[in-house]
């Protein structure tokens, strides 16, 4: 049965779970956020805003009299989970649609305390290489730089894997594996250089709008003088 090329990516809670609903909470908008408190604010006395005192003398004794007792009391009574629903967890999804109805759907789970390396190399399993293919591909992600960006020349790779890997293959075809890793999420991934990364992030947009078709050539055809702010050399 063919393998639905769709791949889930899941948080699973390594971090505690005070840790993750503060996480929650942060991504709210300010406005969002301001309002949750003044609810929580209204509806449980025993929180107060934080207001300033006129005199060091009276913000001193108001902090001794909140003692570790009340401000346990106060965490256990302000409960994240009333405010924040599963669903505003951040979830990352990449499919593919050369797929029937028919085939067999596959999820990968991914920890949170998985590498940037590891990503990458949970995604191209969908992609069904050969074993020469994969372990190609598994070399050239593990010479991607913190950044993402492919340094190594694609002669060197290719003597690399002569020598490490026993693979005797050519430029050409290091070159559409390349490609296909630049498929991978995030956009960008794969690129040799800041204007290719450019232009994979561009032709990924889904909306090919002339502003995203204007941008495309600018990058392509106009890069230097875009990156020293050249503009009227552009226009």
């Amino acid at each position: 049965m063919a393998l639905k090329q769709t791949l889930s990516f899941k948080l699973q809670q390594k971090l505690s779970p005070q840790q993750i609903q503060l996480m929650k909470l942060l991504q709210l908008p300010t406005v969002a956020l301001e309002q949750r408190i003044k609810e929580e604010m209204e509806s449980n006395p025993a929180l107060d805003e934080g207001k300033e005192n006129e005199d060091d003398d009276s913000e001193n004794d108001l902090s001794d009299e909140y003692d570790d007792d009340n401000r346990s009391e106060a965490e256990k009574e302000f409960n994240f989970d009333d405010y924040i629903d599963d669903s505003d967890t951040p979830s990352y999804k990449l499919t593919a649609n050369n797929h029937s109805k028919d085939d067999e759907e596959k999820h990968i789970p991914l920890s949170v305390g998985a590498t940037f390396q590891e990503m990458l190399e949970s995604q191209i399993v969908l992609f069904n290489l050969d074993d020469d293919d994969h372990e190609i591909a598994l070399h050239i992600i593990g010479s991607l730089d913190d950044a993402g960006y492919l340094r190594r020349e694609i002669s060197a790779i290719v003597d690399d894997l002569a020598f490490t890997q026993n693979i005797i293959t050519d430029e050409k075809h290091i070159e559409k594996i390349v490609q296909l890793i630049q498929h991978l999420d995030p956009a960008g991934v794969g690129a040799r250089t800041l204007q290719e990364c450019l232009l994979i992030q561009l032709k990924r947009k889904k909306n090919h709008s002339l502003i995203t078709k204007n941008a495309q050539e600018i990058i392509e055809h106009f890069f230097e003088e875009f990156s020293k702010k050249h503009y009227a050399k552009i226009i």
